[in-house]
């Protein structure tokens, strides 16, 4: 009895030293969010105050001791975040976590984007204050990487320190260049669909911007199988631990519309969910400069910011910026492609991507005139019959360094649209407000024409030079408005008006967002904070009730179950709400998937219909093509002996989700409420790990709003009925110039990417629920409520 009185005794002493030990090392990995630090080449004492919620507060006696502060500060809350987006573009990601994203490493090396990016750094000015500072931000990250603590995934993962460079700050917009290209993951369909069933299957997809109906208002038109290639880069996409920008909202109301004649400014990019979140908030103040700002991990100026002056922010344009071509091997010589001028030879860019305990891959990429041949970096595709995607990342001069400096430093209207200018891609809406009264938005993006009758939804033809090509237009014709007579400026994704009668080719966003901001914005003319906060958080579909009105109109009611009548009812009352204890949405998407997987999957298979719904594409048939009567798609081809007709595929829908609900959650149609099928889970990607999820994920919880409401949670159709959340607003921020001071942000989870820092998901419940917390710009407030972090110059000796 003693003896085992000794081992109890023992092993409690162990795990009372485990659990002290843990302690000890979870507080020295905490982020010192105060204190003395020494740091190299500062001239004076830089002062740090984090408030309440995390945010750096950056006091410094010049702009260069204030990046340097930054640099720190931003590593040692998000150095994991800055590796991982640093090594997706230059393909090093299975360095660290071997095999697995073997994949996305071989597409992102042969994509060229490091190629790119060191042209674009050997055209930079070296003497221009963009370079400069980001030298200086880049110094204060290297020194946390030299001296600070690290971060726990480093640890797990056995990941050597590297000094961070200005190719990773290229690299990383480079990757979120790619991630807002939207064609590689629609087009390739689009050709399959048409090579196999014809164009009359495409009537009922709107690909000549037909469904867009509600337009952003301008003040100034058997072969190969490609599929392979969209489910390939789509899947990149949604692996990646960096999610992809998806879409986005923003208003920005003249002061002739709001109640205290002062503009307010709203924006909430949409982007895919994952833990740490998108953006890094800070607050830099010199003497001749101050910006709030909101940056992507691993890049020196915010792509959303504010100050007393002027605010902006971003949407995604949804141009198409992206071209595959078909491209035609010498019979006799697969090393030749045809050109106009006769064959050409491929460029052969060798690249050696490292993979964590496993042998080195080697991989050879061909190059044509258009760009890299996919079929080198992804599976599917015939061998023989190259495919090469045009980008205009990778073939126009980069300058998104000196863009974005220029947008975060600028010095009124003017100042601000020649940053814009320089944008060559991605394709964004940049939205501007600022103190005077001024409100505008611009399309960013170097804009081109084909020549005409060639369209780009789909792969192009690349040997015969015709459909090239044909001009490249002046930032002049892109989309824009200035001060419109309508007093506001938006955009949710949605098309623009032609210019001169020229709709630019893209996968715009159904009208659905865009509609109910509209539907909004134009009645009222007394617009304040509360009254755009309440709108920013805004959960109902202006679209889906009027889809649910055409999908009843093809029910026979009298052969309807008691449980079927009821579900109607709650559709027949349905004002499009999506609030977290609302049954008509469970019922709604659940018919919906099954309407759309009925109409589709028999000509498309399962592969590629799940495809099918990954596509912007998608989200412009629903409320269109279910009042086609005629369409095609509503045959069953399946069936040899019958022809279906839109009445009975979308009875078969509804008797078949009714069945599925019933299953799922039970007899009762008042407890199908969207909480129970509607959640999010914001995902570290260690997360995956079972043993890991609890420590790094944050989550799960039941969440409001849907897809393509002003709330944009977005989510995948799947069989089993959970529409579990992917991404939605990354930040959402309402600046109000008639109290600049007490301006409105809220993040997903938190500010730190470091799981044991207090500030890792201390956001989540209040952006779940859609509170704000006050983005703080007045000193004496600052430094009364928060903690301080001195950074001291090192003494010269």
């Amino acid at each position: 009895m003693k003896i085992f009185k000794k081992i109890l005794l023992v092993l409690l002493s162990l795990v009372i030293l485990t659990v002290v030990a843990g302690f000890i090392y979870g507080f020295y990995l905490k982020p010192q969010y105060e204190g003395e630090q020494q740091l190299k080449n500062i001239n004076k004492e830089t002062t740090v105050y984090f408030d309440e919620f995390g945010v750096p507060h950056i006091y410094a006696a010049n702009s260069k001791d204030a990046m340097v502060a930054l640099g720190y500060v931003h590593a040692q809350d998000r150095l994991w975040q800055m590796e991982v987006m640093r090594r997706i573009a230059s393909g090093r990601l299975s360095a660290i976590f071997g095999s697995v994203t073997l994949k996305n490493d071989q597409f992102f090396a042969g994509l060229g984007i490091e190629e790119a990016s060191a042209k674009a750094i050997e055209a930079l000015d070296k003497n221009s204050p963009e370079y400069q500072l980001t030298m200086s931000y880049l110094d204060g990250i290297n020194q946390y990487l030299e001296e600070g603590k690290t971060p726990v995934e480093f640890s797990i993962l056995g990941i050597k320190k590297e000094k961070f460079t200005l190719k990773d700050v290229y690299n990383i917009f480079g990757y979120m260049s790619f991630s807002f290209a939207i064609a590689q993951k629609s087009d390739p369909l689009m050709t399959d669909i048409r090579n196999k069933f014809g164009m009359d299957y495409l009537k009922d997809f709107g690909l000549d911007g037909s469904f867009n109906t509600t337009k952003i208002k301008n003040v100034k038109d058997r072969p190969q199988e490609y599929a392979a290639i969209s489910k390939t880069i789509a899947a990149l996409l949604d692996k990646s631990p960096v999610s992809p920008f998806i879409g986005s909202n923003s208003w920005v109301i003249a002061p002739k519309k709001t109640k205290n004649g002062k503009v307010i400014f709203a924006n909430d990019p949409h982007i895919g969910f994952s833990q740490p979140g998108t953006w890094y908030e800070a607050h830099i103040v010199t003497p001749e400069f101050e910006l709030y700002g909101s940056y992507l991990a691993g890049t020196p100026f915010p792509l959303l910011g504010h100050n007393r002056e002027y605010a902006y922010g971003l949407t995604m344009f949804e141009n198409d910026d992206v071209d595959l071509y078909q491209e035609e091997n010498n019979p006799n010589d697969g090393n030749l492609y045809k050109t106009p001028n006769g064959y050409s030879a491929y460029e052969v860019r060798k690249k050696t991507i490292k993979v964590k305990d496993a042998e080195d891959v080697a991989l050879n990429v061909k190059i044509t005139r258009h760009g890299p041949v996919v079929n080198d970096l992804i599976e599917g595709l015939q061998t023989d019959k190259p495919v090469a995607m045009s980008w205009i990342y990778t073939q126009q001069p980069i300058q998104i360094l000196e863009a974005v400096y220029q947008l975060s430093h600028a010095k009124g209207i003017a100042d601000f649209q020649k940053g814009v200018s320089l944008i060559a891609a991605p394709g964004l809406n940049v939205m501007y407000g600022d103190a005077k009264g001024n409100v505008a938005w611009w399309a960013t993006g170097k804009l081109y024409k084909h020549n005409e009758g060639v369209n780009t939804n789909f792969v192009l033809d690349g040997a015969s030079g015709k459909e090239d090509i044909k001009e490249y237009l002046d930032f002049s014709k892109n989309p824009s408005a200035e001060n419109p007579r309508w007093n506001y400026v938006y955009s949710a994704n949605n098309q623009p008006e032609a210019i001169e009668g020229y709709n630019y080719p893209g996968y715009y966003l159904p009208e659905d967002r865009a509609k109910r901001i509209t539907q909004l914005l134009d009645p009222k003319s007394d617009w304040d904070m509360a009254a755009v906060g309440t709108m920013i958080f805004d959960n109902t579909s202006a679209v889906a009730p009027d889809v649910v009105v055409n999908l009843i109109s093809n029910i026979e009611e009298k052969s309807l179950s008691e449980t079927e009548k009821q579900a109607l009812v709650v559709l027949k009352d349905w004002k499009g709400s999506n609030n977290l204890n609302d049954v008509a949405p469970t019922i709604y998407n659940k018919w919906i998937f099954n309407y759309l997987k009925n109409t589709f999957e028999d000509e498309l298979g399962p592969e590629n219909f799940q495809q099918f719904l990954g596509t912007h594409v998608v989200k412009q048939i629903i409320a269109k093509q279910i009042t086609n009567e005629k369409s095609l798609w509503w045959d069953d081809i399946r069936t040899k002996n019958s022809k279906e007709t839109r009445s009975q595929i979308i009875s078969k829908s509804y008797k078949e989700s009714i069945v599925a609900l019933e299953k799922q959650l039970g007899n009762t149609v008042a407890d199908w409420t969207w909480n129970k099928v509607h959640t999010v889970e914001h995902e570290h990607p260690l997360g995956k790990v079972a043993a890991l999820r609890g420590f790094f994920n944050v989550g799960p919880y039941e969440v409001s709003g849907s897809t393509e409401v002003i709330n944009n949670l977005f989510f995948d159709f799947t069989d089993d009925g959970n529409y579990k959340v992917k991404g939605g607003p990354s930040t959402r921020r309402i600046v109000d110039f008639s109290d600049i001071e007490n301006s409105w942000s809220i993040l997903p989870t938190g500010q730190s990417g470091n799981p044991l820092s207090a500030h890792y998901s201390d956001q989540a419940e209040l952006y779940n629920a859609g509170k704000f917390r006050r983005m703080m710009l007045n000193k004496e407030e600052i430094v009364r409520t928060s903690t301080k972090l001195v950074f001291m110059p090192v003494k010269k000796k």
